[in-house]
């Protein structure tokens, strides 16, 4: 009984809070993502040692794992990657050419009201600024119930198609599709050419009525409560600490910097750099997948 008086008087404390003018909140999310068909490709490849895959291992940790501070009010928010000042270079070779194609993300911003976002990319030492429209999931209620942090939440799915240049969810080819392989396809650490990306992916979010408002990570959103988890294909964000009303405001507002571009547009420029690497490789006497190399 006094654990329901406790959820209520929450609850409400959270909502009278969120009726105030200058409401704002400041959630901190961990992002992880899978690396095991990475290193199932690494494991097969005879030209790398172990001490090679532990090294090129840690460096993907490094890429794959990052934390993020979502700061929202009733109507915006904006979603930026904790600075680290033990930030590691993305080293040589490959690893330059997998960062650069990943693209280095500033600011996202989402505007609820108007339904739009703003994220300023730096890509191959080019600024941008992409404004598009929210991508509007059809989020289904699944029913089931989990506490996170304290905070009762409530599961959703959807199912999104993946954008052509999301490298964190690329899986390996089919079986059929990669027996047929040249002689020597296996002399290069070529991670790339027998990975593909798949046309859609079913995401799992956790949201919490508690915290009312209609915002989450990334570029989520749409549901009627603060979304503390997102399961994405391979990658997992999960809220790890949640402060409403800070002593501390931040001005949430959208970046200015950067060539003005649409998401499509971007992603045709990322799309044509992996293609111009393809045919560097075709002419270096590679198999045609984009190397990624140890070393510089």
């Amino acid at each position: 009984m006094s654990k329901l008086i406790f959820t209520i008087t929450l609850f409400f404390a959270v909502h009278l809070g969120l009726q105030a003018q200058e409401f704002q909140g400041m959630a901190v999310y961990e992002s992880k993502t899978s690396m095991e068909d990475f290193k199932a490709r690494m494991s097969g490849n005879k030209d790398i040692t172990p001490e090679m895959q532990k090294n090129m291992e840690d460096r993907m940790k490094k890429m794959f794992e990052k934390t993020f501070i979502l700061n929202f009010d009733k109507s915006a928010s904006i979603y930026k990657e904790e600075e680290r000042l033990d930030a590691p270079t993305q080293g040589g070779g490959g690893f330059r050419v997998m960062g650069g194609l990943m693209g280095g993300g500033g600011t996202f911003y989402k505007n609820i009201k108007e339904k739009t976002y703003t994220v300023d990319k730096e890509f191959m030492g080019k600024e941008f600024l992409i404004k598009d429209s929210l991508p509007n999931l059809k989020w289904k209620m699944e029913g089931e119930t989990r506490v996170i942090g304290g905070f009762n939440c409530f599961k959703a799915t959807a199912v999104r198609p993946v954008n052509k240049t999301d490298f964190q969810n690329l899986r390996p080819k089919k079986e059929e599709e990669t027996t047929a392989k040249p002689a020597d396809a296996t002399k290069k650490t070529d991670f790339m050419s027998g990975l593909e990306m798949p046309k859609e992916v079913v995401v799992t979010a956790w949201y919490t009525p508690e915290v009312p408002v209609n915002q989450g990570p990334d570029n989520y959103w749409g549901l009627p409560g603060l979304i503390l988890e997102v399961n994405d294909g391979k990658t997992v964000i999960l809220c790890s600490k949640i402060v409403l009303n800070p002593k501390e405001k931040v001005v949430i507002k959208a970046s200015t910097k950067g060539k003005v571009v649409t998401q499509a547009e971007y992603d045709e420029t990322v799309i044509k750099k992996m293609e111009e690497f393809r045919e560097m490789n075709r002419g270096r006497g590679g198999n045609g997948g984009t190397q990624i190399r140890i070393g510089g």
